[in-house]
């Protein structure tokens, strides 16, 4: 099968949970299938042109630079995107030169298959009825709980105008798609729900079990709690906002010792001020290897309030042994049990609860985290939801 992949970057260095489901996918699709990958490339980082054969035949790239968000220029981008029936979050990704690059490709090449990875690089595919959309997200409920966690009328009313357009946008685009793929049961359910179209087909998320496995000896960051995830996504900043805020005074009253670790990539300053006024928080940044910090954790905690598809960091916790504690929202679409192998709670007292239940009980800790190391090591390998996608895509 001839496929030709369009994405908005490059997928190295890797370090966001998108780029590893589709990265994971596509090594395995590579093998198998020729693959030729379209993306826009910042020119940040020369590791993604350079590795770009890892997954695909060719790579094709078009310069684009969205301003960043605390520049200047995104001001000017958001007094454009107000005029545009396009939601800002995919007003930055429109280009010309990726449009016209499309064309050509798909002019020149007897593609079997054409896929557009998320929502954001649909303005540059003119035919969008040859494509497979592949819905990481359902990114309308994304800016629908923006606006519900918002702290306060302005950006409440922000992200209410943005959830409007997206619902707007995001349904056409599906309503006109070859075929719309999804990574849960719970995000094609809401999709047919809410834009109307038949439930498309879902892929799992997976993870690479072989990968996380914790080495039998080593010495590791110790901490009692960690969380796992790019800082520079909003709803990963709420959710530790509102773990440290809410719930991290409930846990030490109880176990005033309690350490925190916040491994991810670009912490913002609000996260970095956050982490500065309390004891015993550490926020790493970027890190070269997550997986040590998973292996020294007693507990991997998932507060999120707002967010969709699935969240890859639960299944690489219960690959690296360590249970995990999520509320409803941080745990969506995934196929988990709790209190099997998860544990799970919404409020700020019973998320403390769960939190304490584990730290206090080491054979709880091991219950939890052999159940789910079971879980993923019989059914979210990579090569099965690979295949699935494969079916999902008529390949």
């Amino acid at each position: 099968m001839k496929l030709l992949w369009i994405k908005t970057d490059f997928l190295h260095p890797t370090n966001r949970g998108g780029q590893i489901r589709t990265l994971k996918m596509l090594e395995r699709l590579h093998a198998r299938h020729q693959v030729d990958y379209l993306c826009l490339d910042d020119g940040a980082h020369a590791e993604g042109p350079a590795r770009a054969a890892e997954y695909s035949r060719r790579a094709v790239s078009v310069p684009h630079h969205p301003p960043s968000k605390s520049s200047p220029a995104f001001a000017m981008q958001l007094a454009a995107a107000a005029l545009s029936r396009l939601p800002v979050a995919v007003y930055r990704y429109r280009s010309d030169e990726m449009r016209r690059k499309i064309d050509e490709l798909t002019r020149a090449e007897d593609y079997d298959a054409v896929v557009c990875d998320f929502l954001f690089p649909a303005p540059n595919v003119d035919q969008i009825e040859d494509c497979v959309l592949f819905q990481h997200n359902v990114e309308t409920m994304i800016w629908r709980r923006h606006a519900a966690q918002a702290p306060d009328p302005v950006r409440r009313f922000y992200f209410g105008l943005e959830a409007k357009k997206m619902f707007a946008y995001e349904g056409e685009v599906c309503r006109r798609a070859k075929g719309v793929v999804a990574v849960s049961e719970a995000d094609s359910q809401t999709m047919h729900q809410e834009f109307g179209i038949d439930r498309p087909p879902s892929v799992p998320t997976g993870v690479d079990v072989e990968f996380f496995a914790r080495p039998a000896d080593g010495k590791f960051p110790r901490h009692d709690l960690v969380f796992l995830g790019s800082m520079d996504w909003m709803p990963n900043i709420d959710g530790m906002r509102y773990f440290i805020e809410e719930v991290l005074p409930l846990i030490r009253a109880r176990r005033p010792q309690t350490s925190v670790a916040i491994v991810g990539r670009n912490p913002s300053s609000e996260t970095k001020r956050l982490a500065e006024s309390v004891p015993d928080v550490t926020v790493t940044g970027t890190v070269d290897d997550v997986r040590p910090y998973l292996w020294g954790g007693a507990v991997s905690i998932v507060p999120l309030r707002i967010g969709g598809g699935t969240r890859l960091k639960i299944y690489e916790a219960m690959a690296a042994g360590v249970p995990t504690v999520s509320t409803a929202i941080g745990a969506e679409g995934l196929e988990v049990e709790s209190p099997v192998n998860i544990r799970m709670a919404d409020e700020p007292a019973a998320f403390a609860e769960e939190c304490l239940a584990l730290l206090d009980d080491p054979r709880a800790r091991a219950s939890v985290s052999e159940a789910a190391l079971t879980l993923v090591r019989e059914h979210f390998s990579w090569e099965v939801v690979s295949r699935r996608f494969e079916a999902a895509i008529g390949a």
